[in-house]
């Protein structure tokens, strides 16, 4: 959510942004929220004038009262201000609700740096970290593995609870577990706050973390209840600061949590037939960063080396890949992806995002920072610090040897046990 001020001041700005993202059947919104703006100041200044008015009649009738002189002509008049008042706070709500919601749909500013382009094919590559593996035998996909090991069962789950779902058993199960075990000790050891939140948010917390658009591709609704199932523990991590204002010197804010995530993955991707790469359901350990504006561009950094040094020691090879505007959500100013290497598709896919939504989110949510007196909305970013299925797979398929067993990397031996290797059981 932009400010309000920008429009009135720098129309031109937001335009050239909204062009920049490639949504120029945005281009309307910017003169309809000008004009409703125009009309919604009308009012207030008129609301405001007739509130002045009562307290000077108010006024006058204490001093004819005091004088012992007739007040009923002003009684009569101030008798018939809240009346007016009260009509023209219905009229202007309804105008405020109706620019509140057009300025919802316009995007973001993106920030200088970002590269312009129209969808993912223009996104840019930034670095890539580790080489991918020379196999000197025929490899197999994460599906095959895991079924011939007995650790990933797509039979069950599609008649548990069809498609979009899977069982993950014996050592897989353990290694899912040992991820999150490993990424949470990381980020506290980097001075996060660990964080078990809520599976379930109100709809006045998603609609200020998510665009319309996601909410209707992503989002589950609890039928009979102001309630949906979290697509990420970002959200419900950002929304416990809601209408707080927070003292400079509590910040920044750092928090990671694990959660289970829910998502409909409606629209172009969809759900996988068989596979646990885009699911319906799935773990992840996610971190989130509170902070002064002029520091977030800092923190995005920071974020970024936290993920790659996890990764690293995980020893899959990956690469940071730079969104282009037209592949950034509404809400963000900046973002990247974080992709591993795929042996058998011979290419990177995404297991991670790295983003700063500068102080959109935080508009939406009315978190702000007071310092000396003065009040300012504060920087919100967040980032995946490991989504434990697309991590699995990239484990999965550059760690199997030639007898179908799969390497546990090193890092992760006391989060199973002792556990090295993940092979059929005798």
């Amino acid at each position: 959510m932009i400010d309000i001020k920008l429009i009135r001041e720098n129309p031109k700005l937001v335009k050239e942004n909204i062009k920049k993202k490639f949504q120029n059947e945005k281009l309307p919104l910017v003169d309809k929220v000008k004009k409703l703006d125009v009309e919604w100041r009308k009012l207030k200044y008129e609301e405001d004038n007739l509130r002045s008015e009562r307290n000077k009649i108010s006024k006058k009738i204490s001093e004819l009262k005091k004088e012992k002189k007739d007040a009923k002509k002003e009684i009569s008049k101030a008798k018939s201000i809240p009346k007016k008042i009260a009509k023209i706070e219905i009229i202007s709500k309804k105008l405020y609700e109706e620019i509140k919601q057009i300025i919802h749909q316009i995007p973001n500013i993106i920030h200088k740096s970002v590269p312009i382009g129209k969808d993912e094919c223009k996104n840019i590559e930034i670095k890539k970290i580790g080489k991918p593996k020379k196999f000197t035998f025929k490899i197999k996909n994460h599906i095959e593995l895991g079924e011939k090991l007995k650790v990933l069962d797509f039979t069950s789950s599609a008649k548990v609870s069809g498609k979009g779902f899977y069982y993950l058993k014996g050592d897989l199960a353990l290694l899912n577990m040992a991820l999150i075990n490993f990424s949470r000790d990381f980020m506290i050891k980097q001075g996060f706050q660990y964080v078990e939140p809520p599976l379930m948010i109100k709809k006045k917390i998603l609609d200020s973390v998510y665009s319309n658009e996601e909410i209707k591709q992503m989002s589950y609704k609890i039928e009979g209840e102001d309630l949906y199932l979290i697509a990420t523990s970002e959200h419900p991590l950002i929304g416990q600061f809601i209408n707080q204002t927070i003292n400079k010197k509590n910040l920044p804010i750092k928090q990671t949590a694990y959660s289970m995530c829910f998502r409909k993955e409606i629209g172009s991707h969809g759900i996988d037939e068989k596979g646990i790469y885009r699911t319906h359901q799935f773990n992840k350990q996610e971190m989130i960063i509170i902070c002064e504006p002029d520091e977030s561009y800092r923190w995005y950094d920071k974020m970024l080396k936290y993920s790659i040094y996890l990764l690293k020691s995980l020893e899959i090879p990956i690469r940071v890949f730079e969104s282009c505007s037209g592949d950034l959500a509404d809400l963000k100013a900046k973002g990247c992806d974080l992709e591993a290497w795929s042996p058998k598709l011979k290419n990177y896919y995404e297991i991670g995002s790295l983003t700063n939504m500068e102080e959109a989110q935080a508009r939406r949510l009315n978190i702000k920072i007071e310092d000396k007196g003065k009040r300012y909305f504060a920087h919100t970013l967040n980032n995946t610090v490991i989504a434990t299925s697309r991590v699995i797979i990239a484990i999965i398929e550059n760690n199997q040897q030639k007898d179908g067993s799969i390497k546990i990397p090193k890092v992760l031996w006391k989060y199973m046990n002792g556990k090295k290797k993940i092979e059929v059981k005798k």
